[in-house]
């Protein structure tokens, strides 16, 4: 998902969302929760989330979603972008490509 996020808020976004990160990290069924922050456009966070089977549905549902639902929009330039991908697997794959070693 892409957050973009208000100027004047862009620097505190980590703090503003860290309760909603770490409930989200201890929540059955999560594999990742990362944000990152684009080096093109620093009022921009990326987040790159991930979990098992049908825990996204739980997660959606939880009380941290729906109070970072009614406490986030209002630091955002913008209804966030999203891309939902069902994947196999619970890891990262190492890139071949760019194999180290």
């Amino acid at each position: 998902m892409k957050f973009p996020v208000k100027p004047e808020h862009a620097d505190d976004w980590v703090e503003l969302t860290r309760d909603f990160t770490e409930a989200t990290r201890a929540e059955e069924g999560n594999l990742f929760f990362d944000w990152s922050r684009s080096v093109e456009d620093p009022t921009e966070y990326v987040l790159v989330e991930g979990f098992r089977d049908d825990a996204a549905e739980a997660h959606v549902t939880s009380p941290h979603f729906k109070q970072a639902q009614a406490d986030l929009p209002q630091y955002l330039r913008e209804t966030p972008y999203i891309r939902n991908q069902l994947m196999e697997g619970d890891h990262w794959d190492r890139l071949g490509e760019f194999e180290v070693g």
